[in-house]
């Protein structure tokens, strides 16, 4: 067993099935369940970046200010950049981790959806390989994988009863309710951070440093290429991974509200 293997996809199957046992063997809301206990987990974590998402928002005009100052060099702009977040207390980098960490978790889980759940076989001989004795199943017992209208070990998808020809590929699938409520969430999210963006495409244009007009753009363009890339991976993924995604985005989404508010109402204090 490697060290992945030890340290953070065994732990997480086996919390995943602690879940299953304590909710009722309903693996939808064992799902849920540890989605929550994560975010939860890793809000120490999460806070600071989501507030330093809003400082840097509120911090858009006087960035303006600075790159018309120091248009025209560079290292100066960068100085004065790095005095600006630090008389404001703010780490630009602060949402390196949890985005990391995320990602990480996102990994793990897939490989115990794929290697356990969705995998050929024993579904049972094969997560109890891998769980601790507490949790282990008797071998003729089966595992609940159904979710309202959803298979778990299945991706989220409504067969149409036609196909259709759409630039060269034929579909005969569309993204079922969860998938498709999963990339809107995902869409939402990053619509919080548009204000920013626009912030800085209007700023790109009054500057002639043609590095800002890339970042600026690249940044807009992100605001639309995560929704639509968990649709198209979640065409393969199993609708376990996208409960996940869609309780784990949800939770997300209500975070940055809270937080907004709150940095709105201690604003309206000063």
């Amino acid at each position: 067993m490697n060290i992945w293997q030890l340290l953070l996809y065994q732990p997480l199957l086996n919390l995943l099935i602690l879940f299953y046992k304590i909710l009722g063997q309903n693996l939808g809301l064992a799902i849920i369940g540890l989605t929550l206990f994560i975010r939860l987990l890793l809000t120490p974590l999460t806070k600071p970046s989501l507030e330093a998402s809003q400082k840097l928002k509120d911090l858009a005009p006087e960035l303006e200010k600075l790159k018309q100052k120091h248009k025209n060099n560079k290292q100066a702009l960068a100085q004065a950049q790095l005095e600006l977040y630090r008389k404001h207390g703010v780490n630009p980098g602060a949402g390196c981790l949890p985005q990391i960490v995320q990602i990480v978790i996102l990994i793990a889980l897939f490989q115990a959806f794929n290697q356990t759940l969705v995998a050929d076989g024993n579904i049972v001989q094969k997560l109890n390989e891998l769980l601790y004795i507490p949790l282990k199943f008797v071998e003729d017992q089966h595992i609940n994988a159904r979710f309202l209208y959803l298979d778990l070990t299945q991706p989220d998808l409504i067969t149409l009863p036609f196909s259709l020809n759409l630039f060269g590929f034929t579909l005969n699938k569309l993204p079922g309710l969860f998938l498709i409520a999963a990339a809107v969430t995902q869409f939402l999210s990053s619509k919080l951070m548009l204000p920013a963006a626009k912030q800085a495409e209007k700023t790109a244009k009054k500057t002639p440093v043609k590095e800002d007009d890339m970042a600026a753009m690249m940044q807009k363009q992100m605001l639309f290429m995560m929704p639509l890339m968990t649709l198209i991976i979640g065409f393969r993924f199993a609708s376990g991974l996208v409960l996940y995604w869609l309780t784990f985005s949800s939770f997300m989404l209500v975070q940055q509200i809270i937080v907004g508010k709150q940095r709105s109402k201690n604003g309206n204090k000063k």
